[in-house]
């Protein structure tokens, strides 16, 4: 099997490295901007020795995963040297193969490698990582070995074609951080009736694993409820008057919300085209509304 190699040993790489350890990968060398970074990896994975240069790593491993932060990583690949046949990756979510032309101009093979999965620390990381959806950027024969790696971490792969990295990487974020968002929102709205953010979280929490539930176990767009799913203009409108008055800085994304979910409602076939058109209007109405005072 492959002797595999990590430049930088940040949460993604500390990942990595102890679950495909795990899985019978010979994890050999680390280096890292820091040598304690590289020493903490490498007591979690046995075998895995420590080098002060990262050339020592890319001569040493046949795979290499170059885990620097993602702003870092074409500056790195571009300093060493590489060898025909080796396999060069990358697991930035949003750059594609091109920052690592240094290493396909050597004559290795290149690819990217990105868990779709939230790591909000190390150990998070190492726990959360299998079951993951890998994003995978490659060609044969590297491809199949990436496949390979995300099947050994119990987990699904999606291939990447050109230029599809951007908008895979935008979806994430959506799904991901701005689910962070509308929390900190919701949490906002409840301090209105003097309710903690911690409290309101404790409240909420339920409430958005049973929306997760849903969506896993009923799908889009069956799994949609709510005032919009019902056609239910008179609560959108209370909605809407209560956060003008107590917050008014919400108004504009709950509208836009608002109008991205009415096809969604639509496709769930519990409202009509002609009840469609009410909700965007009533929205449409308080943007006007909200123009006009401000004028």
């Amino acid at each position: 099997m492959v002797r595999v190699g990590f430049i930088g040993a940040g949460v993604v790489g500390t990942a990595l490295a102890v679950r495909l350890k795990e899985k019978g990968y010979p994890v050999v060398a680390i280096a890292s901007r820091t040598t304690e970074s590289a020493e903490k990896l490498a007591e979690a994975v046995i075998g895995c020795q420590v080098y002060d240069k990262k050339q020592s790593v890319a001569d040493i491993a046949d795979l290499v995963f170059v885990t620097t932060p993602d702003d870092d990583v074409q500056e790195v690949v571009a300093e060493l040297n590489w060898r025909p046949g080796q396999s060069v990756i990358h697991c930035s979510g949003v750059d594609s193969l091109d920052v690592l032309q240094k290493a396909k101009a050597d004559g290795a093979y290149v690819g990217g490698f990105h868990p779709l999965q939230s790591f909000a620390s190390a150990t998070n990381a190492i726990e959360n990582l299998p079951g993951s959806t890998f994003a995978l950027e490659a060609e044969e024969p590297l491809l199949d070995t990436l496949k390979g790696m995300s099947h050994a971490l119990e987990g699904n792969h999606v291939a990447l074609g050109l230029g599809d990295k951007a908008l895979y990487h935008a979806a994430a974020v959506i799904a991901c951080n701005y689910t962070v968002t509308l929390m900190k929102m919701a949490t906002d709205l409840w301090k209105t009736f003097g309710v903690s953010t911690e409290e309101a979280t404790k409240a909420l929490l339920p409430l958005l694993r049973g929306t997760i539930n849903n969506i896993e176990n009923v799908g889009l767009p069956n799994c949609l409820t709510g005032p919009i799913a019902r056609g239910d203009i008179g609560t959108v409108l209370k909605h809407l008057e209560a956060m003008e008055e107590k917050a008014p800085e919400i108004v504009e994304t709950y509208r836009d919300l608002g109008l991205q979910t009415i096809p969604i409602a639509l496709n769930k076939g519990k409202i009509d085209v002609a009840r469609a058109e009410e909700l965007r209007l009533t929205f449409a109405e308080s943007q006007t509304k909200e123009h006009l005072e401000v004028l």
